[in-house]
């Protein structure tokens, strides 16, 4: 596990914080934090919360042929993960040095301490036994990993059920849950981890510490102890020699916090219990309070909508005026304008940039006009020569007519026009060929 490193002012801070007899969460130097407990829709399913950290906890069974030495005995398999989910200095494909450590640690706890009879999970002595596989997925780290995961895997094994077997001759017959009820896993006794940090070669003492403590402690001590106060495993880790009265303190203190998260642990499978006889709803997704954004379900609210006329005109009469009432208000800025009643309109109002366009448009517009006017004076020249010099010839060809749209005033003479004198003039130079035709004859 690679973390950043604090800094030399962070480190002076979390100590001085500790002399003091202060911590950054607020909990006092023997508070434990607060334990939350989730069942998932499938046995041996759970979330346990302890603070910030959360631990996954599943719990699966298979059979499979025991171990040489001990025929008559199942099979107990724990693993815990730790995924980059949880922490960024967590690596992928990597065992470090603190989940080895954790391992152990937990089969110490649960394995070692006789907690499940595995003579029970035996179902013909040297051929077939039950494996229970205990899965730990850390989802969230915030310190004191292996409290967290104790109290997952012991709830998850509580929670577990295989499945029902029966043996005749040779014949081994594993029933459905629709078939027959689930056998719960024969459980002695709860162990359960109680993690202390000290600091300052045991001279300030700390239990759950968080994941900032953790980081400036010089020794961690951990007690797995059940209700009954035996003690399960004791392992220190650390530069730090303790004392015999340092040992027994923090015993004591195991047996108090055990006893509590041993009560909550029982109300919590017994409520779990409760809801599944009675055909409610359960699964992580009821653990989840209403309160937050990520509910999947809201309480409806009643809503009254009789004289629902008679209390609005209530709230009106009884409704204060108000203070201030502006008929025409004004607008400051130039090119603004608001929809209502009783207000200026300033749309007209142009703005620099907007007149210098606007005359520049006019510009264009004389020149457009000044140039058609020119082209119309050029054309009637023309027809005029025409009358004098060459006959006008007639084709069955139409004429197309040009409109020009002009903006202001339109000229006095049009293509249109002269279109039609055209043709007035060749008519009258039609009749006059005639005539000079039959002169001839």
């Amino acid at each position: 596990m690679k973390a950043t490193p604090l800094s030399n002012c962070e480190r002076r801070f979390l100590l001085r914080a500790i002399e003091e007899r202060k911590r950054l969460d607020g909990r006092q130097c023997y508070d434990y934090r607060n334990v939350r407990i989730s069942f998932g829709a499938d046995r041996g399913c759970c979330i346990v919360e302890l603070g910030k950290t959360r631990v996954l906890a599943q719990v699966s069974c298979e059979l499979v042929p025991p171990k040489p030495n001990r025929p008559t005995e199942g099979i107990l398999f724990f693993n815990l993960e730790l995924s980059p989910m949880a922490a960024p200095g967590f690596e992928p494909g990597r065992q470090p040095e603190l989940l080895v450590k954790l391992n152990r640690l937990i089969e110490r706890c649960l394995r070692n301490s006789k907690c499940i009879d595995t003579e029970s999970l035996c179902v013909v002595a040297g051929e077939k036994v039950w494996q229970i596989r205990l899965d730990l997925h850390l989802l969230n780290h915030d310190g004191n990993i292996i409290d967290a995961a104790s109290i997952a895997g012991i709830v998850a094994l509580c929670h577990f059920r295989r499945p029902d077997v029966s043996v005749q001759g040779e014949e081994v017959t594993v029933y459905t849950p629709e078939e027959r009820d689930p056998v719960p896993l024969s459980i002695h006794h709860m162990p359960i981890c109680v993690s202390f940090a000290f600091f300052q070669q045991g001279t300030y003492l700390l239990v759950d510490p968080s994941e900032r403590e953790e980081r400036v402690m010089d020794g961690l001590l951990v007690i797995a102890m059940n209700k009954h106060r035996e003690i399960c495993t004791i392992q220190s880790s650390g530069g730090i020699m303790l004392v015999k009265d340092q040992v027994l303190r923090c015993s004591k203190i195991t047996a108090v916090k055990v006893a509590e998260i041993t009560e909550l642990i029982q109300k919590a499978l017994e409520n779990d219990q409760k809801v599944r006889k009675e055909g409610g709803k359960f699964g992580f997704a009821e653990s989840i309070p209403n309160q937050k954004i990520t509910a999947f379900k809201m309480e409806s609210a009643a809503v009254d909508t009789n004289n629902v006329e008679e209390q609005a005109e209530e709230i009106i009469t009884n409704a204060d005026p108000p203070s201030e009432v502006f008929a025409k208000p004004i607008l400051h800025t130039a090119g603004t304008a608001q929809i209502g009643e009783g207000i200026e309109n300033s749309w007209g109002d142009l703005e620099e940039s907007e007149r210098e366009e606007a005359a520049e448009e006019e510009g264009e517009s004389e020149v457009t006009v000044f140039e058609c006017q020119k082209m119309e004076t050029e054309d009637t020249s023309t027809v005029r020569e025409t009358k004098k010099d060459e006959p006008i010839v007639l084709s069955d060809s139409e004429e197309e007519e040009v409109v020009i749209l002009e903006p202001e005033e339109l000229p006095k003479k049009t293509r249109t026009q002269t279109n039609s004198k055209q043709e007035n003039t060749s008519k009258k130079a039609f009749p006059k060929r005639r005539k000079k035709k039959r002169a001839a004859h």
